[in-house]
């Protein structure tokens, strides 16, 4: 039985695999195409959709795992599909060498993250797919195939970020950069002070994001800055600080508090003026990823949509007073990140710059109404919805927000013709 992390999705799979390399891949695939069936590899289940859910054949990624080649000249590393981000990133620091920037959490696989749409906020690339310079992955037709600027590009311009829809990814080549530290400044804002200054915010800092207390005018704000120091004048937080803030308070009495509050909902206003009031101003820093991820504890359900970057206020406050009116109860704070243009086939900031708005709900709350009262304000904005998070969205009003959906629909009849790779989700997403 596989089941993602947030219970929203499971599978009974008729046969499961541990590939050990590119040949059980090949392998599992062209068999899959003379049984007419299908195969899928899942990651670590950190998609709260069905997008890697298998149908037939289960593909685990836990034999392809590790860094395989570090060009220093061209700056890229290359490792295994199934290496979990974390992982890299601490290869990566024994190396000397950063991605330019990633997402909250660092426990799904590369090929999970990039497939999907993992994103960061700020800096020159947010998503993860736009830091991928070359992959190798195992077409739907059983065909080996390896795509970088030189060799196939117009199968990297489409397969950064494929869903899992056009080939089992086996490597995947990254653009690093030298080890860079980050100073990290949390400071609680006002609900009129944080939005009417977020264009100035953004502006003045590397990366912003911003965390609003639903029933309340209070907000979080994290402003990440690179220094130009070396490593070992970096200012981590201390041992204390850190089991006090991050293990304790949000995640541990986090995670009790909201869990009460799915079961008495009238608590939520006093636990989210409670919650929001714990979280002090501190300054700290340290290696980039371990300032640009965190440990995440406590089991949610996530919408997340991204909206063109001048809209992403007006549709906060929009989203505020619907959750006002509706009489809802949540206990989640609201997260608010940008990101720039990029140029990848179905990016979410594909050819916009971009305003993300995450909605979260407890594992034990309701999330249908919560997410259907916010979904039609975020589309009407022509709101594009992160492919790993929970959305109702199908081919049919996905094609025209992307400018580029057809040609990445060209190319899945070219890599997959016999839909080998495909599943419930994409045949919603991406038609049959």
């Amino acid at each position: 039985m596989w089941v993602n992390w947030s219970g929203t999705e499971s599978a009974r799979p008729v046969r499961v695999e541990q590939p050990q390399g590119v040949e059980d891949v090949v392998a599992a695939v062209q068999r899959a195409r003379e049984e007419r069936t299908t195969v899928k590899m899942v990651g670590t289940g950190h998609s709260f959709t069905a997008v890697a859910a298998p149908e037939h054949t289960m593909l685990t990624p836990g034999g392809m795992s590790g860094v395989v080649a570090v060009d220093r000249e061209a700056m890229t590393v290359t490792a295994l599909a199934g290496t979990p981000l974390h992982l890299l990133n601490s290869t990566l620091e024994r190396l000397g060498l950063s991605l330019h920037n990633m997402g909250d959490i660092a426990e799904q696989t590369l090929a999970g993250a990039v497939s999907t749409g993992t994103h960061g906020t700020g800096g020159v690339t947010s998503g993860l797919a736009a830091q991928v310079v070359g992959l190798e992955m195992v077409t739907g037709a059983g065909e080996v195939l390896r795509a970088d600027a030189a060799h196939h590009p117009d199968v990297l311009a489409v397969a950064r970020l494929g869903l899992g829809a056009l080939g089992v990814l086996t490597t995947l080549t990254f653009a690093v950069e030298p080890l860079f530290v980050l100073e990290a400044h949390e400071q609680p804002l006002g609900w009129d002070e944080a939005l009417d200054g977020f264009d100035d915010l953004v502006a003045a800092h590397h990366h912003v994001d911003l965390y609003w207390f639903p029933h309340t005018d209070r907000v979080q704000a994290k402003c990440n800055d690179r220094l130009d120091v070396p490593l070992a004048e970096a200012r981590p937080l201390p041992r204390w600080r850190h089991v006090l803030d991050d293990d304790l308070l949000q995640n541990t009495v986090f995670g009790a508090l909201t869990a009460a509050a799915a079961r008495v909902p009238a608590l939520v206003p006093p636990l989210n003026r409670a919650c929001s009031a714990l979280l002090s101003e501190r300054t700290y820093s340290d290696v980039s990823h371990r300032v640009f991820t965190a440990r995440r504890s406590v089991v949610f359900r996530e919408m997340e949509y991204a909206v063109p970057r001048a809209a992403g206020v007006e549709v906060l406050r929009e989203a505020r007073a619907a959750i006002e009116a509706s009489g809802l109860r949540i206990s989640f704070p609201v997260e608010v990140r940008v990101a720039p243009a990029d140029d990848v086939a179905l990016s979410t900031a594909q050819g916009r710059d971009t305003t993300y708005l995450a909605f979260h709900t407890h594992r034990s709350t309701p999330h249908a109404e919560y997410f259907a009262l916010l979904e039609p304000i975020l589309r009407a904005h022509d709101g594009r919805p992160h492919w790993g998070k929970m959305h109702t969205r199908s081919a049919t009003d996905l094609a025209p927000t992307y400018p580029r959906f057809e040609e990445f629909l060209a190319m899945r009849d070219r890599l997959d013709p016999d839909r080998v790779l495909t599943n419930a989700y994409l045949r919603r997403v991406l038609g049959d």
